[in-house]
């Protein structure tokens, strides 16, 4: 076990690893995190563009994205074709390209008007014309990573067509994403419709070979959970040798994660799993301003509470640092959390991080 890390310490023990990195979330947050760590992945035979000193870098990168979203643009492609949602898998293959301008911003680009066009982004349509000519959604994701070049590689939770169903503390079931954040309560449990789904082949193998596994930042309950409920995915993060890590929200979120602490949310995490799932969490240190607390507010959300005495109590250490990026909402510094896990990387047992 290493040393507790109350506080951000750069400095680094084991240098030169080549890690294998499986990143597993959905919505904003994973494609930030990813943004991050692709500094750090290795390029035809080279190290990672601009990556600090003395830190490991990744040989490969893995992604795995939620797809239960039914609303705004992939919602109506998911219903209007019969295919996953592509929104979060989009942002994530944008993450991880090796061209942030032009393609990128094409990718992104959202239409304002036109007849069944509005709304719709042009990465989504791409993906939808993609999955129409091959036939599988997988291949049209990996199509369109070599397109835009991307530093790592995109899976799917699941092939499988699914629904959120959220069981709330009243009693109360609602089904589908989009109702789910939309309703009160407090959500008690979550469920996949169907609930035997599985996984890609490719998704197991690169949980099974990675060194280092992180789960979020994301919505505790529409972007993180459910990856954990398709069957065999939590079995091989429990299976696999490498080091776990939860990248604690920021904020809190209405109709979903109101009142949770940052423990409350490794608890969820665990409970829905089965297991206890990780060793380490990521957690942001500094205060966010009156400006950023009172915006949130008037949502009735707040900066997440960190209680480390109870996330100690769950086995997992915490380690703090400076992970907050004010604009017009909260986000995760992508820099400095993929600095920071590489950090810890550094830090880990040479059998963890040596062993390839």
């Amino acid at each position: 076990m290493l040393p507790q890390l109350r506080t951000h310490s750069p400095e680094t023990g084991t240098t030169g690893a080549q890690l294998r990195v499986v990143a597993i979330g959905g919505g904003t947050g994973l494609s930030t995190l990813l943004k991050g760590l692709k500094r750090y992945v290795m390029t035809t035979g080279l190290a990672g563009t601009g990556h600090p000193a003395g830190h490991p870098t990744i040989s490969e990168l893995c992604g795995i994205v939620t797809v239960s979203d039914n609303g705004g643009s992939s919602g109506r492609l998911r219903n209007e074709f019969n295919m996953l949602p592509p929104g979060d898998v989009r942002n994530c293959i944008v993450a991880l390209s090796e061209d942030e301008a032009l393609l990128s911003r094409l990718f992104q680009h959202r239409f304002q008007k036109g007849s069944g066009l509005e709304g719709h982004s042009f990465g989504n349509l791409f993906l939808a014309a993609l999955t129409s000519i091959t036939g599988d959604f997988t291949e049209a994701v990996r199509l369109s990573s070599e397109i835009l070049l991307t530093r790592g590689r995109i899976y799917p939770a699941t092939t499988t067509s699914v629904e959120l169903e959220a069981l709330f503390d009243d009693g109360t079931r609602v089904c589908g994403e989009t109702q789910i954040t939309s309703s009160k309560g407090k959500i008690e449990e979550l469920f996949l419709v169907p609930p035997d789904v599985r996984p890609l082949p490719q998704t197991l193998e690169a949980i099974a070979a990675a060194d280092l596994i992180t789960i979020g930042p994301g919505s505790l309950f529409t972007s993180l959970i459910p990856n954990l409920l398709v069957l065999g995915i939590s079995e091989a993060i429990l299976e696999s040798p490498a080091i776990k890590v939860f990248v604690c929200n920021l904020m809190t979120q209405a109709n979903e994660s109101l009142g949770l602490s940052a423990a409350d949310h490794i608890r969820a995490l665990n409970e829905h799993a089965g297991i206890q799932l990780f060793d380490y969490a990521l957690i942001n240190r500094p205060a966010a301003s009156e400006e950023m607390k009172a915006k949130y507010a008037l949502e009735g959300a707040s900066q997440i509470v960190v209680d480390l005495e109870a996330i100690e109590a769950l086995s997992v250490c915490p380690v703090m640092g400076d992970y907050l990026d004010e604009g017009l909402v909260a986000r995760h510094a992508t820099d400095r959390i993929a600095r920071d896990l590489m950090a810890l990387m550094a830090r880990s047992p040479e059998r963890q991080i040596a062993r390839r």
